[in-house]
């Protein structure tokens, strides 16, 4: 045996797949090597113009700049929205997919970070994040119940506005 079994049952009528349109190492696991690289890509850490030392400052925000993260820092990166999404099978090699355009927009939305230009910058190109045809299977596959559409729209919204 290769040691590969691509479908499991709990019990009858139940069964489980590996994530679709991934390699998979063994059993149940996919290669999330690519998904990952895609996801440092977008530089997924606070940015900013000065330096601050960390643990003697706070970055305060107010309760509406906090609520704007809502529904984006609760990402777990499980790549369900990714691999239920056409674009991101069509195209996964150059559109950045529902998980990691919603991180990238979590960094976006966050008032603390200092780099929305250069973020934008890095995203505009006819693949990265225009390659969303608002299928919407990202929203209906999410176990958080997060919302990746909504994420790549804002997104387009500010490279309209920004760039």
């Amino acid at each position: 045996s290769s040691g590969i079994n691509a479908e499991w049952s709990l019990r009858p009528g139940i069964k489980i797949y590996p994530l679709p349109h991934m390699y998979v190492v063994k059993d149940l696991v996919p290669d999330m090597t690519h998904f990952f690289e895609q996801y440092a890509s977008v530089q997924p850490w606070l940015q900013r113009d000065t330096e601050i030392d960390y643990g003697k400052e706070q970055l305060h925000q107010t309760v509406k700049e906090r609520e704007k993260l809502d529904g984006l820092y609760e990402c777990i990166l499980c790549a369900c929205c990714s691999t239920s999404c056409p674009s991101y099978w069509w195209n996964s090699d150059k559109y950045l997919g529902p998980a990691v355009l919603l991180q990238s927009y979590r960094w976006l939305a966050d008032s603390r970070d200092h780099k929305t230009k250069e973020r934008l910058e890095k995203l505009a190109d006819p693949f990265s994040v225009y390659r969303c045809h608002t299928i919407m299977n990202c929203t209906k596959t999410c176990p958080k119940g997060l919302n990746p559409g909504k994420a790549i729209a804002e997104i387009k919204k500010l490279m309209a506005k920004t760039l």
